[in-house]
């Protein structure tokens, strides 16, 4: 006889196992810090781009060259930024993504199924929406990838900002859409936006992250030796023709990820722990300083409405992400026969759908690379960028603060440590050493309150038997 099938459907956006919960805690703690500085980045370069006295020293700054020319390296600061410092950001996505298939929800397909399928149906809508947009409109299909990318800073950002308790399940869903959203938009500038290939370059890249792998499995440490093997790779990568951000993602993704026994922490973690600051901190902050940087003004956002091309940036990012992750998400859990945890409504997956209409970092650089040639358009679309990431999160904001008072209800849940033990109770409920923790505990403050009320019953009683018979003379109160 067969077993029957259990007809318990299975949950999803449920509770983290606590090592998930650390790790998304501490990368969205970094990311929101690089959010942060991010949005000031994008605003001081707005400012500075706009404000008459400064914009000539902004373009100046922006176009100055540096680097050497002999080796195809004389770049302006802002190709710096774009491809030099984005490699940083795209090495820790590399390691994000190999992690996640490692030892995160990717590893296990039933539960990677529903992080996948959302990302790519909020991939796909968006640049749907672009594409028919422009043929209605008549104009260009270069820019159908600029509306694809979700930019997990600056939505960890807008949560710092709106102070909203996000339980850990949608904060970590979040942060898994954004790992294979990086990895697809990787794919995306790889296979599209690649140059006549120099194949003397790209056989040294090659070569070079052979070496870089060999170095790894052999267990050679120092960064004396990786660091300058990695700036050979990408210089070589940058000169092959395919986009130099591609050798950041290709030795990210080298990095051994699980932990061997008696390791605190794999390679890759280690290595995450240290290059994450860098790059939330300084490599995209930089990047957006010299590339958000565009003329705004009344005129210049009433033409993002109606130009072909910018309407549907802001129509991918705004409902495009919105329909697509929605979409997405709801049509797996339709067709695996799962159903939202217990804690949870669709109403907060769309709130958290229309938060990953923020576009900003890779949107840019597809921008750039999209109509790399038409500066006029170039800046135009980059403008539609910033206005559709303003509107979602706009949006985001509403609908988010709608939900707070039961996010912040689950989040104290969650946070919640009675045992002072350093694990959230949460965690422990099925642990009996808990609850005998718990039973002293309350039976110490039972004995407390117990000790309190008899000083409290004492004082009184003596207050009411005052010396020298008060009360008795001429038979006055006392």
């Amino acid at each position: 006889m067969t077993a029957p099938r259990s007809t318990t459907p299975r949950k999803v956006l449920g509770r983290l196992s606590l090592p998930e919960r650390t790790y998304v805690a501490d990368a969205l703690r970094t990311e929101t810090v690089g959010g942060v500085l991010l949005l000031a980045a994008a605003v001081t370069a707005l400012l500075w781009a706009n404000i008459p006295a400064l914009h000539d020293s902004y373009e100046n700054v922006s176009h100055f060259h540096v680097g050497p020319a002999a080796l195809g390296l004389d770049l302006s600061i802002a190709h710096w930024a774009a491809d030099g410092l984005l490699a940083i950001f795209f090495f820790v996505a590399g390691i994000e993504l190999k992690r996640e298939l490692v030892a995160g929800d990717l590893r296990d397909p039933k539960a990677a199924a529903l992080p996948v399928v959302a990302a790519l149906c909020g991939m796909a809508v968006p640049a749907l929406v672009y594409t028919v947009t422009a043929v209605a409109g008549g104009g260009s299909l270069a820019g159908w990838a600029v509306p694809t990318a979700t930019d997990i800073a600056f939505a960890l950002a807008v949560l710092a900002v709106i102070g909203t308790s996000l339980p850990s399940a949608l904060r970590a869903f979040l942060l898994t859409l954004a790992v294979v959203d990086d990895l697809f938009a990787i794919l995306i500038i790889a296979v599209f936006f690649t140059s006549d290939l120099n194949f003397a370059a790209l056989g040294g890249a090659v070569a070079g992250l052979v070496l870089f792998w060999l170095l790894l499995r052999k267990g050679v440490r120092g960064w004396y030796v990786y660091v300058p093997l990695a700036l050979v790779v990408w210089a070589l990568m940058y000169n092959s023709g395919i986009h130099a951000t591609i050798a950041g993602v290709a030795m990210g993704l080298m990095l051994r990820c699980h932990r061997h026994e008696g390791e605190d922490h794999s390679p890759g973690e280690r290595i995450e722990h240290l290059v994450r600051p860098l790059s939330a901190g300084l490599a995209v902050p930089l990047f957006a300083l010299f590339s958000a940087g565009v003329a705004v003004s009344g005129g210049a956002l009433a033409d993002v409405f109606t130009t072909p091309e910018t309407l549907g940036v802001v129509l991918g990012l705004v409902v495009g992400k919105v329909l697509g992750i929605f979409g997405g998400t709801w049509l797996t859990a339709r067709f695996t026969r799962a159903s939202l945890s217990d804690d949870l409504a669709w109403a907060d997956v769309f709130a958290v759908a229309s938060l990953a209409g923020i576009g900003f970092t890779v949107s840019l650089l597809i921008g750039e690379l999209a109509f790399a040639g038409d500066q006029t358009m170039t800046n135009e679309v980059k403008a539609a960028v910033l206005l559709g990431s303003l509107i979602a999160a706009t949006l985001a904001t509403v609908l988010l603060k709608i939900r707070n008072a039961k996010y912040r209800r689950l989040w104290e849940d969650e946070e919640r440590d009675e045992d002072a033990d350093g694990i959230p109770d949460v965690y422990e409920e099925d642990d009996p050493a808990y609850h005998l923790r718990l039973a002293a505990l309350y039976e110490r403050k039972a004995a407390d309150h117990r000790r309190i009320a008899q000083e409290k019953a004492a004082a009184r009683h003596g207050l009411a038997e005052v010396p020298g018979g008060a009360g008795e003379d001429h038979h006055r109160p006392a």
